[in-house]
């Protein structure tokens, strides 16, 4: 009957299989994708919070020309996936005579996509405002644009702010997807590595702890947000 092998070889036998060299010469690639990444990131937050925004106005429009169009595209944006939305925009848009650069086509798409996520963020944090609000500051003449700005946005932005800041960690973790249209994030930039050198294990472990390192501190920042909003 076979016996396990000994924990001293056991150890020995996963030393062996981590190569820091390797981890060592990744780094470079590694931190392109690390930019890359971050700038798909921040840009597609900016996007999808500014769209996303708009979105939820219109859909409070006064006229159905107005929220109809609106409901429509957005609940199909929402409802198909981002992978597919990307492969659009990189692949049948040039056809008609549109065309991005990879980079610029997956921060539009992951802004787009996530907008009509965030528009119902803030719709729902619109209604959330007691009306007694929208009522005084009728009762002070306020104009629109002033009523929105002073009085409804900011409270509402104070309800949703936590549920904005866990929308950005789903965008981070997204961002592979970003590969499928050769896009050099972290993911890419990893696989990249191995199939020069392969050497598959070093830069996939790096980025699996990359996306820890960097995801696990923006949940704990947004939970403190919720926290002190919450007070």
């Amino acid at each position: 009957m076979p016996t396990a092998p000994a924990p001293s070889a056991l150890a020995q036998a996963a030393h062996s299989s981590w190569d820091w060299s390797a981890a060592a010469d990744f780094m470079p690639r590694f931190w392109d994708g690390v930019l890359v990444t971050l700038q798909v990131l921040a840009l597609g937050s900016v996007i999808s919070f500014t769209l996303g925004l708009v979105w939820a106005l219109a859909l409070r429009a006064p006229y159905r020309l107005v929220r109809w169009p609106v409901a429509a595209v957005t609940e199909f944006i929402r409802t198909t996936p981002l992978l597919v939305q990307l492969f659009f925009l990189f692949f049948v848009l040039p056809e008609w005579g549109v065309r991005f650069s990879a980079l610029t086509t997956g921060i539009l798409a992951i802004g787009l996509h996530y907008s009509t996520y965030t528009a119902q963020v803030y719709r729902a944090g619109i209604d959330a405002v007691p009306r007694g609000q929208w009522e005084a500051a009728t009762a002070l003449s306020l104009p629109a644009h002033r009523t929105w700005s002073a009085v409804i946005l900011p409270q509402a932005l104070r309800r949703i702010a936590p549920a904005l800041g866990n929308y950005v960690i789903s965008m981070l973790k997204d961002t592979p997807l970003l590969a499928g249209i050769s896009v050099l994030e972290m993911l890419q930039q990893s696989r990249l590595e191995g199939a020069s050198t392969f050497q598959y294990t070093e830069p996939l472990t790096v980025v699996g702890v990359a996306f820890v390192l960097i995801a696990y501190p923006a949940s704990l920042l947004v939970r403190a947000l919720e926290r002190r909003l919450a007070r």
